[in-house]
Order: structure tokens, then C-alpha cells, then sequence
């Protein structure tokens, strides 16, 4: 198999960990082949835009991109580099895990969710915002629609079916936001009932905030709207070590791109001691993605057995090592 992926090397730390990443993936001998493309400040300082056209022409051409931190410049153009992605390719599902790994400031053990958020719609849109001349009164619109809530819905369950998860949660807020939310599990109560192999619970999301943090074994797969998944999907990261062990997907009927969750790090940016994890994890999703299962297994268990030895890892995971240090030693391993 020969597949192109479309990579993006971000800003701050981004390059660094990228360089770490694709080192390792050279190893696992899966024949991908790399296309580099700029997005971010780099892209701005190198072409005066933080989306150039040639690298939205990349993630359409190849349909799978692999991507680290962007930062988005104060002031004018995109909100966010990272939800003008998800727009302009209706890249609607966000998955990410939180699996717990050895060795790690991890505050629980056996940890294994995965969040699934609708990644498109919800209180995270542009238009239907306003601020009322005087700058007392802000508004803002939470639109979320039956086909957005649908194809999430049935998303999380077709994944729990393909990886043999036993439970899917739907997360909502149908006791106060009745419409906007109420269609979200009016939806996933629905969909539920063709999976009859698959356990559906429904919770509040201030309840299930607490139960992750007091009870999180007892969840599976979390689904949910835009902004209660931008929130617990962080929440979960934090059960298991925080963001540097946080990988992303998102993904649309058209493309897909993985990325390190985390933000560009510009206080550590060439100083080589940043932790790879999350891209290297955002990696393992992509070959999933691509039918490279045995080469994602080899690359979770690579990184379970150095983080759990602490071989030349980095200095947020209580090594010593470098970025290259810790590549080195999930090399060795998968040689």
C-alpha cells in the first residue's frame, strides 16, 4: 500500500514533534509517503496566509492529513485555524481517547474512553453572534440539526460496534436547553435502539463531569454536542496525564486530520525536550483510519513499554530524555 499524507508541521513545538513522529512511523515500514505543507504563523510569515490554497488543495488531494499545534495570530481573519479546517472540509466527528498509560501523573489506572463530539455545529457557530451596540447584551445561537445529530449519533455507535465497546453515553442538557439539546438525545434515543448489542445510558452534563471525576471505568463511549465534548473530551485528558497524552481525530465523508490536541508551546519551542505522545497517539489513530491496525498496535505497545520503563523520555513524563531521545527508544523498540 501507498498512501500520501498530507503534513502539516505547525508552529512552536510543532516541527520538533513532527520531525519525532514521522522518524518513528519511517520505522514501522508501512509505505506512507509525506507531502509537507504549511499552515499557522509559519504559513503566514512564509506566504502571507494561514491557509494558502496549496495546503487546502493537500488535505482535499490526499484526504488524510497528520497535524501539529497551529497558533491563530490575535486580532483579524479566523477565529480558529483549526475550526475553519473542520468547516471547510465537514470534518464532523472529533474522537479522542483517554486511555491510561504506565508510568504517567495519570490519577487513575484502567482508564479507556473515548469522546465522540459533533465537530460542525452547536454553540460553536459564527453567525448568530451579536453584541448589542451599547456592549451590554452578547448573543450567541446554539444551532444543532437532525442530520448533524444523526450522523455523530450513529458514528459513536458504528465505532463501539467496530471496536467491540460494550456502552455508548449521550451527553446532553435536554433538562434546561429543551430544543437545541432535546433534539441531540431525542436522536441518540432513537439511534440507540437499532444496536441492541450495545448499552445506551443518557446523562446530564454537569452530572457526568462529576461521575468522571468520582467514577470515570464506568463510561465507555462518550457522544455528544460541540461544546459539552470540547469541555469533557478535556476533562478526560486530565484523568489520564493531561494533554500531552491527548491525541485527536476529525474526521468527514471526505478527509481526515489527526493532530496532537495540545497547544504550540512557544515558551519550550526548540529547547528538544518536548513530549511527542499526543501526535505520536494522533498517528496511531491515522493508521486505524487507513486499515494499518497491526502497525497502530505495534506503536501503542512501543510507547506503553518506554513510558513505562521512563526510557529517554521527556521531562514532563519524570525522564531526562529529549524529543529525539525518546524517538530513539520506541524505535529500538519496534526494530
Amino acid at each position: 500500500m501507498t498512501q500520501t499524507v498530507c503534513v502539516i508541521p505547525g508552529d512552536g513545538i510543532g516541527p520538533e514533534i513532527m520531525r519525532a513522529t514521522l522518524r518513528v512511523l519511517d520505522v514501522l515500514n508501512t509505505g506512507l509517503q509525506y507531502e509537507f505543507v504549511e499552515a499557522g504563523v509559519a504559513a503566514l510569515e512564509k506566504t502571507g496566509e494561514l491557509l494558502p490554497a496549496a495546503t487546502l488543495e493537500s488535505i482535499a488531494r490526499n484526504r488524510v492529513a497528520l497535524k501539529s499545534p497551529l497558533t491563530t495570530p490575535v486580532g483579524g481573519g479566523f477565529a480558529s485555524i483549526n475550526v475553519e479546517l473542520r468547516k471547510r472540509f465537514d470534518l464532523y466527528a472529533n474522537v479522542r481517547p483517554a486511555i491510561t498509560f504506565p508510568g504517567t501523573k495519570s490519577r487513575y489506572e484502567n482508564i479507556d474512553i473515548i469522546t465522540v463530539r459533533e465537530n460542525t455545529e452547536g454553540a460553536y457557530l459564527s453567525e448568530g453572534q451579536s453584541l448589542s451596540a451599547d456592549g451590554e447584551t452578547a448573543i450567541s445561537m446554539i444551532r444543532n440539526t437532525r442530520r448533524g445529530a444523526t450522523r455523530i449519533v450513529r458514528y459513536a455507535f458504528d465505532l463501539a460496534a467496530r471496536l467491540g465497546r460494550k456502552k455508548v453515553t449521550a451527553v446532553h442538557k435536554a433538562n434546561i436547553i429543551k430544543t437545541a439539546s432535546g433534539l441531540f438525545l431525542d436522536v441518540a434515543r432513537g439511534i440507540a435502539q437499532e444496536y441492541p448489542q450495545i448499552a445506551f445510558n443518557e446523562m446530564i452534563v454537569d452530572n457526568t463531569c462529576m461521575q468522571l471525576v468520582m467514577w470515570p471505568e464506568q463510561f465507555d463511549v462518550i457522544v455528544t454536542t460541540n461544546l459539552f465534548g470540547d469541555i469533557i473530551s478535556d476533562l478526560c485528558a486530565g484523568l489520564v496525564g493531561g494533554l500531552g497524552l491527548a491525541p485527536g481525530a476529525n474526521i468527514g465523508t471526505d478527509a481526515a486530520i489527526f493532530e496532537a490536541v495540545h497547544g504550540s508551546a512557544p515558551d519550550i519551542a526548540g529547547k528538544g525536550i518536548a513530549n511527542p505522545c499526543a501526535l505520536l497517539l494522533a498517528a496511531c489513530q491515522m493508521l486505524d483510519h487507513l486499515g494499518l491496525i497491526e502497525p497502530a498496535q505495534r506503536l501503542r505497545a512501543a510507547i506503553r513499554a518506554t513510558l513505562a520503563a521512563k526510557d529517554r523520555t521527556t521531562p514532563d513524563l519524570g525522564g531526562t530524555g529529549t524529543t529525539e531521545t525518546f524517538a530513539d527508544a520506541l524505535s529500538e523498540r519496534l526494530r
